[in-house]
């Protein structure tokens, strides 16, 4: 079996030995795959950024890529344990908690395995039920990786459909408006990142230049309401100029030029940020 990548995200940061550890689980199994990080700067405990963030990366890597992400506010819990394949052929290890919304709503699962946890957890790694991480995710990653287990040997099948997931809605639109949520704050700039569809603005009739009515609420309180300037990039605009652009995911996003949208306005993420954006 061709040794296959691996790609790690965790809340763990990088000011202690956590991440190391896993890297050397890694290698432990086999000194030959190649470990890359995704970040292990996600917020603690932030398990909707943890689903985010794999939507943005998994689709971009290679077919068979083995995707890590430990964001596991329930660890040594009743939690699952799953390993699942996606129908572009890549594997996501991690704890069952929601980390796969996005990646389920937005793409297919097609196949979930629970890992047998007395099968696949490191040796000798005592009674610890506080960094499965290292002693069931990374190992089992790398078992998988190197080929010492296949998919099957992981554990008994699920179904898609038992995958847990976080609150999500899609954008739409309605009466010549379109409407979203902000799904991410884009770090370190402080962008935000919104669920509304370039394809979708679009029909509003909206060109380069055109000043949009941008409208935050979170729950029923309004956070922001201006008017914002359409632009192809923060060079169209002054220095602290805000705009309306499109992302790398190909959705609308909102920033200020060389400042920070989520500092000056104190705008969170999730599906109670809601966002409307009317042509004028």
């Amino acid at each position: 079996m061709t040794k296959q990548l691996l790609v790690l995200q965790s809340d763990f940061g990088i000011s202690d030995g956590a991440v190391s550890a896993m890297y050397g689980v890694i290698n432990s199994v086999s000194s030959d795959l190649q470990i890359y990080d995704l970040t292990h700067q996600i917020p603690q405990f932030n398990i909707w950024e943890a689903s985010y963030r794999l939507l943005q990366t998994v689709p971009y890597w290679p077919e068979a890529t083995i995707f890590v992400s430990i964001v596991d506010p329930g660890v040594g819990s009743k939690r699952r344990s799953v390993v699942v394949l996606t129908e572009d052929g890549h594997y996501i290890i991690t704890p069952d908690n929601g980390t796969l919304t996005h990646i389920a709503h937005y793409g297919t699962i097609k196949a979930v395995r629970l890992i047998d946890e007395e099968k696949n957890r490191l040796p000798r790694s005592g009674a610890s039920h506080t960094f499965h991480g290292r002693d069931i995710f990374a190992y089992t990653a790398a078992r998988l990786a190197a080929g010492v287990i296949s998919f099957e040997d992981i554990g008994p099948e699920a179904t898609p459909e038992s995958i847990v997931s976080l609150s999500l809605s899609d954008s739409y639109l309605e009466d010549e408006q379109a409407y979203g949520t902000i799904d991410i704050i884009d770090r370190p700039f402080g962008n935000l990142w919104t669920n509304i569809r370039r394809t979708d603005f679009l029909k509003l009739g909206a060109k380069y230049g055109d000043s949009i009515e941008v409208l935050i609420k979170h729950h029923d309180r309004v956070v922001y309401k201006n008017f914002v300037t359409y632009s192809r990039s923060f060079a169209d605009l002054r220095i602290g100029e805000a705009l309306i652009y499109v992302n790398s995911l190909d959705n609308l996003g909102l920033g200020i030029n060389q400042g920070s949208f989520v500092d000056a306005y104190s705008v969170g993420t999730g599906t109670s940020w809601k966002v409307s954006l009317k042509k004028i």
